[in-house]
């Protein structure tokens, strides 16, 4: 062998060898239990008072984000501030709140009846930038699902006229108790989403919408609706606010809106079972009126995402984000107990613990090839309004996003056999995960229940509409101990008793193994995505191919 080919020959080998220990870098991560605790125990604090946007929880919140980033040798991510980068992006939102007493009555056969706020009804703030909410003696019309489908050749409305009209409408898809039909059967359509009701009534001029709760097809009890909607209210500013919200949003009780239908001669349970089909016709509650009267304290506030970087090494403008939401309900409503602060310690302590973590890792790890953001949004419950505004107001292009991998209300318990996403999208980014998840011992399950619209539900959702492949991991049900009874068992309780309520607290009993042993995986599929060449796409038969595919010259 020529002394020169010997040399190339060991160089050669000494660069496969360097590359090899870099790559075994890369994919060794530690994810500590024990530090995921610590982030969740003290972002769920009473101290944090329910993390609520624009509230002194948020200035504590956002200031402990930023700090583990520092802490951990991330760059900042965010807006330009005098040509360099900050750790936040402003986000405007519009801020609604009752102020003073919630009036409501309903007349009914000549006898009026006064609602208590959070019995009856649940009324939400107007958004509509209306001071005030004032009528007297307002029609009542069901209109079924309150569905718009022409695609479907579906249409609850048939012409009725809603203007100074209060429609009564049904929560989740007419598929939903039958299990087929036009909309898919159990899982959920956008039509089946409160947000689609309440747009599409206030895109025909009615004056209110009241959806009738019922634990089933909501997904969740009374107490997580009463909770969510009589509190303060955001939404991204609008140059026209009752093009998307009426002056009248709310739900009321079941029990109540059957009473007022027998008022009526109606009987809710048949029109219901009408409304399951595309002939049904809207039907007038002839005899009933609602009367209401509150006050409205109505700003433009400016809330915080905040953004993190690991820069690429070779293609730094092109980016694979994890996100997940730091607010949560702030404080409000107290529960029996008298406790009045919404922790938030599982949605989303959890979500925000693991952001923090994975951004850990990656500061650790070599420099991958494409950079990673880490995004913290707000007001995710609110209505997806961090990030909806991210996504319409992007700090990095949404051409060159390789894929969002969403993180929402983890489990703080140990390791399942399975995980899930919301919903049942089909995107080659799922394709990548279950792989990965597959080769340590892990199994896809799908979406447990996709009649209670979780796609639509997680922050990834904004992303989706405008084409990036994104999903929201969802921790598995079938636990390594205890298996699927004790993993569903878990879940149930936790909807029942702390879902969007003061109990939802950190527990120093919580293992958190699971969740640092999914974060292991979720590290591995971003971390294989930020160092290759690869640009996942949507299926080619989703609602979010077009979009996409319109961006196509963006990644060439």
């Amino acid at each position: 062998m020529r002394p020169q080919t010997s040399l190339r020959t060991t160089l050669t080998a000494i660069a496969l060898a360097t590359a090899a220990l870099a790559a075994q870098a890369a994919d060794a991560v530690h994810i500590d239990p024990k530090i995921l605790s610590q982030d969740v125990k003290v972002l769920s604090s009473d101290e944090f008072e329910g993390r609520g946007p624009n509230t002194a929880g948020e200035t504590k919140t956002v200031n402990y984000i930023i700090d583990q980033f520092k802490q951990a040798g991330l760059q900042p991510g965010g807006d330009l501030v005098d040509g360099k980068r900050g750790w936040t992006q402003d986000v405007p939102l519009g801020r609604f709140e009752i102020s003073g007493p919630v009036d409501v009555s309903v007349t009914a056969g000549g006898t009026t009846k006064t609602f208590t706020q959070g019995n009856e009804v649940a009324v939400r703030a107007a958004m509509t930038g209306a001071k005030s909410v004032d009528f007297k003696n307002a029609p009542l019309v069901f209109v079924g699902y309150g569905v718009t489908a022409p695609e479907r050749k579906w249409d609850d409305f048939k012409g009725q006229d809603l203007k100074g009209k209060l429609a009564v409408v049904l929560i989740n898809d007419p598929d939903f108790e039958t299990g087929k039909g036009d909309f898919g059967g159990k899982a959920m359509t956008y039509y089946g989403r409160w947000t689609y009701k309440f747009e599409e009534l206030a895109r025909r001029g009615a004056l209110g919408t009241l959806i009738v709760h019922e634990t089933a097809p909501a997904s969740y009890g009374w107490a997580t609706v009463k909770n969510s909607n009589t509190n303060v209210q955001y939404d991204i500013v609008r140059k026209n606010p009752l093009e998307a919200h009426a002056p009248v949003e709310a739900w009321i009780q079941r029990d109540v809106a059957v009473d007022l239908f027998k008022h009526a001669g109606l009987d809710f349970d048949k029109l219901k079972k009408q409304a399951q089909a595309r002939t049904f016709k809207p039907v007038e509650l002839k005899g009933v009126t609602m009367s209401a009267h509150y006050a409205v304290d109505a700003k433009v506030i400016t809330s915080k995402n905040v953004l993190a970087v690991r820069p690429g090494s070779e293609h730094p403008d092109q980016v694979v984000i994890y996100s997940g939401h730091w607010d949560h309900l702030g404080v409000g409503l107290p529960d029996a107990k008298g406790d009045k602060i919404y922790n938030g310690a599982v949605d989303n302590a959890t979500g925000i613990a693991a952001l923090l973590e994975l951004g850990r890792a990656y500061a650790k790890a070599p420099a991958p090839k494409r950079s990673v953001v880490f995004l913290a949004v707000t007001a995710e419950e609110k209505g997806l309004l961090g990030s909806e505004y991210y996504a319409n107001n992007p700090v990095y292009p949404l051409g060159k996003t390789v894929g969002v991998i969403n993180m929402d209300a983890l489990s703080p318990y140990g390791p399942s056999r399975d995980f899930t996403i919301s919903g049942s999208a089909k995107l080659d980014l799922l394709d990548r995960l279950v792989a990965k998840a597959r080769q340590n011992g892990i199994r896809y399950s799908a979406d447990p229940k996709p009649e209670a619209g979780h796609f639509f539900r997680s922050d990834h959702f904004p992303f989706a509409k405008h084409g990036v492949p994104a999903i929201s991991f969802g921790s598995g049900e079938d636990w390594e101990q205890g298996g699927v009874a004790a993993g569903k068992a878990a879940e149930d309780k936790y909807v029942s008793v702390a879902y969007h309520q003061p109990a939802d607290e950190w527990s120093a009993s919580w293992p958190f193994t699971g969740m640092a042993r999914d974060l292991g995986v979720l590290y591995s599929v971003g971390r294989d995505l930020a160092d290759s060449g690869a640009w996942p796409n949507w299926s080619k038969d989703s609602e979010f191919r077009a979009a996409r595919d319109a961006s196509a010259s963006e990644r060439k």
